[in-house]
């Protein structure tokens, strides 16, 4: 009889996520792309020192850039190379998904941001959401919603002990 192969518990593969965009805006629809990075920043990916507070995508002569997205180098790497931590990096996309982000972006009030950096094996993508921004008054709902979500699980967590 033959054993089955079992399969591994996907760890959390997540290296960053973009928290105020999905507080500033609306994410419409999202996309996977590749990151072109240099191999310094992806050794200081792996020590999880990146951060996409101010990150933005942005359309360039037919394809889209990260800008903004801060790549802290690890000290170790910093004496052999010039590195710049916030510089420009290339987001890869097929002609299609390019041409569809393009006409959002050419419509008024939307805009395209990057949600999340994350491993796929040992690949580092970045989920670019097509976004539109926020009202005040809406994200006073969400974050009320957000609260009424956490006062509901206490209560449910309260009667479950009792």
């Amino acid at each position: 009889m033959a054993k089955s192969k079992s399969k591994k518990k996907a760890s959390d593969n997540t290296i960053a996520q973009n928290r105020r965009a999905r507080f500033d805006y609306q994410i419409l629809d999202t996309f996977e792309a590749g990151v072109s990075l240099a191999g310094w920043e992806v050794k200081a990916l792996r020590a999880g020192k990146v951060q996409l507070t101010d990150s933005f995508v942005q359309m360039h002569q037919g394809e889209a850039y990260l800008y903004g997205a801060n790549i802290t180098p690890l000290e170790t790497v910093s004496t052999h190379y010039v590195t710049e931590p916030t510089r420009t990096r290339k987001l890869l996309l097929n002609k299609k998904e390019l041409a569809q982000i393009s006409a959002a972006v050419a419509q008024k009030g939307q805009t395209c941001v990057c949600t999340a950096l994350y491993w796929k094996g040992h690949l580092v993508k970045a989920k670019v959401g097509l976004a539109a921004g926020k009202k005040q008054h809406d994200k006073r709902d969400s974050e009320k919603d957000r609260d009424w979500q956490r006062q509901k699980a206490r209560i449910v967590r309260a009667n479950v002990t009792q």
